[in-house]
């Protein structure tokens, strides 16, 4: 699995540009406040705040994990968490998040599990769908618990009825196109075939597929999706996964508060953290500064703090959460594509 030197370019800039957000966003929250109120931090519990981060990773490489069982996979656990560094690691330093990692994420399951690329594309697609559904729960409790307790403000309901909107639109318009998959199947295969013909008239080397060899890898991905779906047990354990995995997630978020000395409602993170995720849809690298100027916007009114001091939780958790899953992933893939390399290498012997 390599990079050509278009999609290092393409990386590069995502970072320039997340870096430069992040420097506003930090310049307008004020960087001297922010890093005094860094320079704050009780560095023990932000070293619980890596290993509960740890927890996290650990959890969604279970529904991974989980998911690639009910396909007819078996991998170990330490394999399974080092596939889901290298995937997080994948939609880390590629735009849009999980849509632009992806499909590299799967790459580096076929390679290393020997699935064919379709199972592995739809492993990886049902694992962000499932966590889906809890990261909504938790937003719907910590949004319910501030309608009981608080007066919302008009910003909050604003959000609160985004995300009711959400809840309701993205599962039923999942389910009007899983029922009309075979019309889907042949609109993204004509969509596909006439997009690739157009390029290949400026690119002599590139081969354009054929329509029937776009719907066939497409019913590969369909068919692997229905058998996940079909599973019960499995699809029951890999949705604990991804709440445990949520869960584990706000707690870190808490905890960078707390190793800051303050001490904010859990339902305030519990509505944040799954949020500002959402973020990660941006064009930038895993959403880097995306999502972290969301966390500050959204943690200002939720958890009543200064936009310093949200700012400077934010830039723990994202630490954490963000840059110590790049390292683990990074290493983690040159590993398993050193692996596959040595092992195609046999094989060819």
């Amino acid at each position: 699995m390599r990079l050509d030197l278009g999609d290092v370019r393409t990386i590069l800039v995502g970072f320039v540009a997340a870096l430069a957000v992040l420097v506003l966003i930090f310049s307008l929250a004020g960087i001297d406040e922010v890093t005094a109120t860094l320079s704050m931090a009780d560095g023990r519990v932000v070293a619980v705040v890596a290993v509960v981060a740890l927890g996290w990773l650990f959890a969604w490489s279970m529904s991974l994990r989980t998911v690639l069982r009910v396909l007819g996979i078996r991998i170990s656990v330490i394999r399974a968490f080092f596939l889901y560094s290298g995937a997080t690691f994948a939609n880390n330093v590629t735009p849009f998040g999980q849509a632009g990692g992806e499909p590299f994420a799967a790459l580096l399951i076929s390679r290393t599990t020997k699935a064919d690329y379709e199972s592995s594309l739809g492993a990886i697609a049902s694992v962000d769908s499932i966590n889906f559904v809890p990261s909504i729960s938790f937003a719907l409790v910590g949004v319910a618990y501030y309608a009981t307790v608080l007066t919302l403000g008009d910003t909050v309901v604003m959000i609160a009825l985004a995300i009711v909107a959400i809840a309701v639109v993205v599962p039923a318009a999942a389910v009007f196109g899983w029922r009309n998959r075979t019309k889907v199947e042949f609109a993204i295969a004509n969509n596909v075939v006439r997009v690739a013909g157009a390029l290949a008239r400026f690119i002599p080397r590139l081969s354009p597929p054929t329509k029937p060899a776009v719907i066939h890898r497409l019913r590969g991905f369909f068919d692997a999706i229905e058998r996940i779906a079909g599973d019960r047990r499995g699809l029951l354990l890999s949705v604990f996964f991804s709440a445990l995995g949520w869960l584990l997630s706000s707690v870190s978020l808490w905890l960078s508060f707390y190793a800051l000395g303050y001490t904010v409602p859990f339902a305030a993170v519990l509505f944040v953290v799954p949020i500002g995720s959402m973020a990660s849809i941006a064009p930038l690298p895993g959403g880097l500064g995306g999502v972290d100027a969301a966390l500050v916007l959204l943690l200002v009114p939720m958890a009543g703090v200064s936009v310093p001091t949200a700012s400077a939780a934010a830039i723990i958790h994202r630490g954490a959460t963000y840059f110590l899953p790049v390292l683990i992933g990074g290493s983690t893939t040159a590993m398993l594509e050193a692996d596959n390399a040595k092992t195609g290498s046999i094989n060819s012997d």
